[in-house]
């Protein structure tokens, strides 16, 4: 029994650098959720094509698995967190039928409104988010970067001042440079994403309306 009893304490997960992450008023709150299921969440370096996941546990395991990108803000992280750990919840939910259920489905909403509308109620973020996070919960999206109001509202509490601007922000024939140091010049929208042309190769590419550039003053 003590060796079952020890072994479990050495498994229980740090989350030190998850509170690091985080406002210090919504804390306590996101550690309850965490401890709710067995789960790991790793703190990574910046993704370009995510902000955070979430898995399962795998065959054999009780361990869930989130990751949440180091470079965003405290207040996007809570929303990246909130929005996997709604993933977590359906997947514990759900996992002793046969029912199948969408990524971003009924579900998944429903578990979403039921983490995030505490954060609103108890005013653990500032106000305009609150705003922001309201709207959202009339219509969750399936990545927190699909949704404009929340995207531009998160982005005020960017750490530091950049010279980075959203490609919406930017004039048709205007030319700009993505974070991995390609370049294009912008042209026409379409939907959510813009035509954009790569100097370098002439090719066409589509760029989302959201994504963070620098404007480029070509000679």
């Amino acid at each position: 029994m003590n060796v079952q009893l020890e072994s479990s304490v050495r498994l229980l997960p740090d989350y030190e650098t998850v509170r690091k992450h985080l406002p210090h008023r919504a804390w306590k709150y996101v550690l309850d959720l965490l401890q709710e299921h067995p789960v790991l969440v790793r703190v990574v370096p910046h993704r370009a094509t995510k902000l955070g996941d979430y898995r399962p546990p795998r065959l054999g395991e009780c361990w869930h698995r989130i990751t949440v990108n180091e470079d965003l803000n405290m207040y996007a992280f809570l929303v990246t967190l909130l929005h996997e750990l709604a993933h977590l919840r359906v997947t514990a939910i759900l996992a002793t039928g046969t029912k199948k259920h969408k990524p971003h489905g009924v579900e998944w909403k429903k578990e979403f409104a039921a983490v995030v509308g505490p954060v609103i109620e108890e005013s653990m973020v500032p106000c305009d988010l609150c705003v922001a996070l309201a709207a959202t919960l009339q219509r969750p999206r399936a990545a927190t970067c699909s949704d404009r109001l929340l995207t531009l509202a998160l982005s005020q509490y960017d750490h530091g001042v950049d010279q980075c601007l959203y490609v919406e922000q930017l004039e048709v024939g205007a030319c700009f440079q993505l974070q991995n140091g390609r370049q294009f010049i912008l042209g026409d929208r379409v939907r959510s994403r813009y035509r954009c042309i790569e100097l370098a190769s002439g090719i066409e590419f589509r760029i989302h309306y959201l994504a963070r550039v620098l404007r480029l003053e070509l000679d």
